[in-house]
């Protein structure tokens, strides 16, 4: 072999060996480009179909479906008219976004009383939001992707059931999948569906890691926030997690868990791209990441 051979072969194998440490590299990063927001608690956020026509979310989630169980519903979208929203509902979707409605928040009230309850409220939420038929469908004809427990008040009984009763529907011949979702509080488990999420049956969990400054990122406590993002993501091994955020320092208690664009990028991305089932962030709400831009900014990034 020439030594002209010699220095081809060993610049090809240089090559190669940069190639597959590119290859590494881009599989460590774990992007997916996901982002999740929450729409519909303020009037002056804009529309449904202006969300989705920024072309910034993967999935947009109706918020919220305040009152429920005992037979009792209220569904409330801060002054978005419920007409405009079943058209938008079918754009968003003919774009690949993913439209899901939260049940629970912050304010309102609900609880299961019984099994039979969360039966009740299933077959509620499949016939006026989901697959089913009923007259009196908020949102006409269109067919939401599914659900999200987004559970703070009351019992924490029965959600477990509620998350079976709806998956079995999605599991009917013929039946559009139910996407069933879940934004538990950082803190692990969670004490309001930390047995609903141990069904295994959720698809997403958008983990709030704000208004927890137990787990929360920020200097001096990236250890713990490091263990919960850990705890979360192996306890879900079927499930996509979210790193859940506030979209600017207003979206939260005292600005409780926000991470300005920079940080999240060069700090904390790098941490939660690592887990196998990272699927990617979610931000509360488009109301403040329309006045931030930030999602804009870290959407190649995520």
């Amino acid at each position: 072999m020439s030594l002209n051979d010699m220095g081809r072969r060993l610049a090809l194998v240089i090559v190669c060996c940069i190639l597959l440490s590119s290859l590494r590299t881009a599989a460590a990063t774990g992007k997916t480009g996901r982002i999740t927001v929450y729409w519909g608690q303020t009037s002056s956020e804009g529309s449904l179909r202006e969300a989705c026509e920024s072309n910034l979310y993967s999935t947009v989630i109706l918020s919220f479906l305040t009152n429920f169980g005992r037979g009792k519903y209220e569904l409330n979208l801060a002054g978005h008219p419920w007409k405009a929203v079943g058209p938008h509902v079918k754009y968003c979707q003919s774009k690949k976004i993913l439209v899901l409605l939260a049940i629970g928040g912050g304010i309102g009230k609900y609880s299961l009383a019984s099994r039979a309850d969360a039966k009740k409220v299933a077959e509620h939420l499949w016939n006026y939001y989901l697959g089913g038929k009923s007259r009196d469908r908020p949102f006409g004809n269109a067919v939401l992707d599914g659900i999200d427990f987004d559970i703070e008040l009351g019992s924490r009984a029965h959600y477990d059931d509620l998350a079976r009763h709806l998956k079995a529907y999605g599991d009917r011949k013929g039946a559009k999948k139910v996407f069933v979702t879940a934004a538990p509080q950082c803190p692990f488990p969670d004490r309001m569906l930390g047995e609903a999420l141990r069904t295994g049956l959720f698809d997403r969990v958008h983990v709030q890691f704000y208004n927890n400054p137990v787990c929360s990122y920020r200097a001096g406590n990236v250890a713990a926030f490091k263990k919960a993002w850990k705890d979360w993501t192996k306890s879900l091994p079927n499930s996509s997690v979210y790193l859940g955020l506030p979209a600017a320092r207003g979206a939260s208690n005292k600005g409780s868990g926000y991470v300005d664009p920079g940080t999240l990028v060069s700090k904390v991305l790098p941490i939660v791209q690592r887990s196998n089932n990272y699927g990617g962030i979610m931000l509360w709400s488009r109301y403040f990441d329309v006045k931030s831009g930030y999602s804009r900014r870290v959407k190649k990034f995520v």
